[in-house]
């Protein structure tokens, strides 16, 4: 047993409340169980208790064991004074506030219910390779209770999304254009390379890429050679000899000596040529010359379609069919399936964080109503998830489906899922 489950017992009061009495033997009535605190201290906050003849304000502390009180050092941490019952599975020890005061313990040990508790050992003892744990389960749980599961973690997951460009935003002056460049560079990683990226952010910052913005020649010496990748070898052809020879210029001018990047730093295992990060630096730096803002415009594309449209800059010739500097190789432009990626996890969380600091919730609804305007995902996860019955028709399913199994199928938190919930009250 987890002390989740503990928690869900009494938020909802699931256990026999017949001659309920404390391990001091007074007794117990909960005129209310309080509200789950999210932050430091204590787990319940604002519970409502009558003890014996005595009726308290405070909060409640919920533990497996009586003595994790102690473990926690919760007796020498005043923000425990404010508990007036500790709820627990085993009182195996007496605890006390941090001037000596007793607080009265409750044991659920033998008052939860035994089909409460066996579905929830069912839900947490399915083998970790199966990620859905409640598949054998989960036609016993309404459509509607899914698709509102679905709905709720799809928003948990763009707000979180949201909530680092924010904290982006503010790292940044609070400036919304370089927010979108540096979003835009770490996007641009695709997952393999979005930590060099971030960083190449950060050694090309939003000034230096305005200044030469407008050609296409300087920008790709400046892109290419802060990113290691001019460095690595004699130069094979006259383009890239003529890109060293404008790096060097460039790094003189703007004294960038030490700070570019190396280029062993770059991942290029196990990827196809087209998703070289050479090949998508260069499809950034493509967008970055043919797009003179990037935050307005992608602030104002008003459906997908204009978004498909801002992502669809053409390549400069050379790079049309060389890789790598001095490496041959096609290239085409950025692919269809890469701009939904870059749609769903950059440009929609940055118009919801942008929204909110107008406090726009139409804004941010509109915003989160793109992803359904998106095919879906196909990968092992939302494949495990539909094969379960889950709904996978757009962008929105599988970001609600990957958002379920991260922050609850894989931790095994299912009481604090609504279709886990479900399930337990059936029991």
């Amino acid at each position: 047993m987890q002390e989740d489950f503990l928690h869900y017992a009494w938020q909802h009061q699931y256990f026999d409340k017949t001659a309920l009495q404390t391990e001091e033997g007074q007794s117990v009535t909960v005129l209310r169980p309080g509200h789950r605190n999210p932050d430091a201290g204590p787990d319940f906050l604002n519970a409502r208790l009558r003890l014996g003849e005595v009726e308290w304000n405070g909060a409640v502390e919920i533990h497996l064991r009586a003595s994790d009180w102690h473990r926690h050092h919760h007796q020498t941490d005043p923000k425990y004074d404010q508990v007036i019952l500790h709820v627990v599975h085993t009182a195996d020890a007496p605890v006390q506030r941090t001037n000596g005061s007793v607080i009265p313990a409750l044991a659920l040990a033998a008052r939860l219910p035994a089909g409460l508790l066996a579905a929830y050992e069912q839900l947490q003892n399915q083998p970790m390779e199966r990620l859905v744990p409640c598949a054998p389960l989960l036609l016993q749980v309404s459509e509607l209770t899914r698709t509102m599961m679905l709905g709720r973690v799809l928003l948990e997951r763009v707000e979180q999304k949201a909530d680092r460009l924010t904290e982006l935003h503010a790292q940044l002056a609070h400036d919304w254009e370089a927010t979108a460049w540096h979003a835009l560079a770490a996007g641009f990683g695709f997952q393999k390379n979005t930590e060099p990226m971030s960083r190449l952010a950060k050694v090309v910052p939003l000034p230096l890429l305005r200044r030469h913005r407008h050609d296409a020649h300087q920008l790709a010496a400046l892109l290419l050679g802060q990113a290691g990748f001019l460095e690595e070898e004699a130069p094979a052809d006259e383009y890239s000899r003529q890109l060293r020879t404008e790096y060097e210029f460039l790094r003189h001018k703007y004294n960038l000596h030490g700070t570019a990047l190396a280029a062993h730093e770059w991942n290029f295992l196990r990827l196809r040529p087209a998703n070289f990060p050479t090949v998508r630096l260069v499809q950034l730096l493509a967008l970055l010359h043919a797009r003179p803002t990037l935050f307005d415009a992608l602030l104002t594309a008003r459906d997908v379609r204009a978004l498909e449209q801002f992502f669809s800059a053409p390549l400069p010739t050379y790079w049309q069919a060389h890789t790598r500097p001095g490496k041959p190789g096609k290239v085409a432009l950025l692919g269809r399936s890469s701009v939904h990626l870059l749609i769903t996890n950059l440009v929609v969380p940055l118009r919801v964080a942008y929204a909110r600091s107008l406090s726009n919730l139409e804004q941010v609804e509109n915003t989160v109503n793109m992803l359904d305007q998106l095919p879906p995902e196909h990968n092992h996860l939302t494949d495990a998830y539909k094969a379960a019955g889950f709904r996978n028709a757009s962008a929105a399913d599988s970001q609600g489906l990957l958002a379920l199994q991260q922050g609850y199928c894989a931790p095994r938190r299912c009481v604090q899922c609504g279709i886990g919930a479900a399930l337990l009250r059936q029991k």
